[in-house]
């Protein structure tokens, strides 16, 4: 991939509606909400950014990735995600902590660099919360799952990925043993948009051990998983 280079708030909308999602629409709302600004802000930002040809702005509806957002966007994460491995593979940084660390290491990342990173992490094909890490050319294989909050009570799924970036978020997941590669099995669904209540097997770090653990619905959307079939 070669990108012009651009200012760090426009990579930084940009890589937030690829992590939301790349190929549909997203609401100004939730973006301003995943970037902590006002949505006047955020109105204004995808306002310039749709006259450079980077997002297609739709009225009423949203804003998604234009070609050549899309290829920008997919340069950005692919930096954040590889600095991720170095940050908690080589210098051995909490998972909670690296994406936070990472994104201020991402901007500042020349593509020899970020090539040159990916040969000394053995090109790794995710970051250490699960997510893609596209190649130098863009291309990627897609995680085949669902967020949490759509899974029904009783199926048994692994966790493939956290979608979070706020850490105290992944703090809060990795402390219920919430981290890719873990088992689990929802119990219970309070009704009126509750908690669920998780039967959680853990995986590689966590520490849970099998324990209940109760998770809100705006949090278990950032967990995605793939059911396990008996």
């Amino acid at each position: 991939m070669s990108v012009q280079h651009l200012s760090e708030s426009t990579e930084m909308y940009l890589k937030a509606m690829a992590e939301m999602n790349d190929r549909d629409v997203v609401a100004i709302g939730r973006l301003a909400e995943r970037l902590s600004v006002t949505p006047v802000s955020a109105n204004e930002m995808v306002r310039r950014l749709n006259e450079q040809g980077l997002v297609s702005h739709t009225p009423y509806k949203g804003v998604s990735l234009t070609g050549r957002g899309h290829e920008v966007a997919s340069n950005v994460v692919r930096r954040q995600r590889l600095w991720e491995c170095f940050l908690h593979d080589h210098l051995k940084i909490e998972w909670a902590q690296v994406y936070e660390l990472a994104c201020s290491l991402e901007h500042a990342t020349a593509p020899e660099v970020a090539n040159a990173l990916a040969s000394f992490l053995g090109e790794p094909n995710v970051c250490p919360h699960g997510n893609p890490i596209c190649a130098a050319d863009g291309s990627f294989t897609p995680l085949n799952g669902v967020p949490l909050n759509t899974v029904a009570v009783g199926e048994r799924v692994e966790v493939l990925a956290i979608n979070a970036t706020a850490t105290d978020v992944l703090k809060y997941l990795q402390e219920r043993g919430l981290m890719p590669g873990c088992e689990l099995t929802i119990t219970e669904a309070e009704p009126m948009q509750g908690p669920l209540t998780l039967r959680v097997d853990p995986a590689g770090e966590s520490t849970v051990g099998g324990k209940e653990v109760a998770l809100g619905l705006s949090l278990a959307e950032f967990v995605l998983v793939k059911p396990i079939h008996s």
